[in-house]
C-alpha cells in the first residue's frame, strides 16, 4: 500500500477496500440542502429547473447551488433545528457502518453540503463518537463580523475553486493515483456527485434520481440501489470473494 499521510487518512489501517459516499439523499433519506431550499428558500420548482440546467451542461452546479442556498434567509441555528427534526438516516446505513468498522472498510463522506449540518445530523443519527472522515463544504457569516444565526446571516463556503464547488474527484484521486491501492466504491444520488461518478471501481447510483439520468446519458457504468441494505449485501459479497466487481457491475440491485 502507498505511504500513509494526512492526504490519505483512510489508508491508516491498510484497508483492502474504501467506500466513498455522498451524504445528503444517500446516507439520509432526504437531502438537507433540498429541504431548506424547498421549504425556506426559492422552492422545489426552481431547484428542479436549476438542476436540469446543470444536467444539460448549460450551467455549473457551483453557481446554481450558491443561488439556491442564498435564497434561504432563515438563521442557521433555526435551519439546523428544522433539519434535525426532519432528516432521517437511510434504514440500512447504520448496519453497513457497523459492519464496515468491524471489517476495516473505511467510509469517507464526500459532500456538497455543509460540515456543521453533516456532523450534527450524524451525531443525532449514529450517536457521538462515530468514525468517518468528512470532506465537504462549510458555512460562514454572510458579512464579516456578522453571525450565521442572524436573518440572512450565513453563506456556503465552497471546498475548492472548481465548477462543482466541491470536486469530489480530487479526494478520490489521492487514492486512485497510488501504484498500489484499495478497491474503491462510491454511492451517490444527484448532481453534486457528477465529479465522482467515473472515479471508483464500482458506482452505486440511487434509483430514480438525477445521478442515474446523468450516468445513462453519459454511458457511465453504475449499479442502482434503493437503500443501503442492497449496497451492504453487494459490498459484503465482494469483500468475501463471493462475487467479483464485474459480477456486481453487470447486475442491478
Amino acid at each position: 500500500m502507498g505511504s500513509v499521510n494526512t492526504d490519505t487518512p483512510a489508508l491508516a489501517t491498510n484497508p483492502r477496500f474504501i467506500f466513498f459516499t455522498d451524504f445528503d439523499g444517500t446516507i439520509t433519506t432526504a437531502d438537507s440542502n433540498d429541504y431548506m431550499i424547498d421549504n425556506l428558500g426559492c422552492g422545489a420548482a426552481q431547484r428542479g429547473a436549476d438542476n436540469h440546467e446543470v444536467l444539460a451542461g448549460r450551467a455549473h452546479f457551483r453557481d446554481v447551488f450558491y443561488d439556491m442556498l442564498d435564497s434561504v434567509r432563515t438563521p442557521f441555528d433555526e435551519c439546523l433545528r428544522l433539519l434535525l427534526a426532519n432528516i432521517r438516516l437511510d434504514p440500512g446505513f447504520k448496519d453497513f457502518y457497523l459492519w464496515a468498522r468491524a471489517n476495516n472498510v473505511p467510509i469517507v463522506i464526500l459532500s456538497g453540503g455543509m460540515e456543521p449540518v453533516i456532523r450534527a445530523l450524524l451525531d443525532q443519527m449514529l450517536g457521538p463518537g462515530w468514525d468517518m472522515q468528512v470532506v465537504s463544504n462549510d458555512v460562514a457569516p454572510a458579512v464579516e463580523g456578522g453571525s450565521i444565526d442572524d436573518e440572512g446571516g450565513w453563506k456556503i463556503v465552497f471546498h475548492d475553486d472548481s465548477v462543482f464547488g466541491h470536486d469530489k474527484s480530487i479526494e478520490i484521486r489521492k487514492y486512485s493515483s497510488l501504484p498500489e491501492r484499495p478497491v474503491m466504491f462510491y454511492a451517490g444520488d444527484g448532481v453534486s456527485d457528477l465529479s465522482a461518478a467515473k472515479e471508483t471501481d464500482l458506482l452505486f447510483a440511487k434509483e430514480g434520481k438525477d445521478l442515474v439520468t446523468w450516468c445513462e446519458n453519459a454511458k457511465v457504468p453504475f449499479v442502482t440501489f434503493r437503500d443501503w441494505t442492497s449496497i451492504g449485501q453487494t459490498v459484503k459479497d465482494i469483500v468475501a470473494g463471493n462475487i467479483t466487481l464485474q459480477d456486481a457491475a453487470r447486475g442491478r440491485i
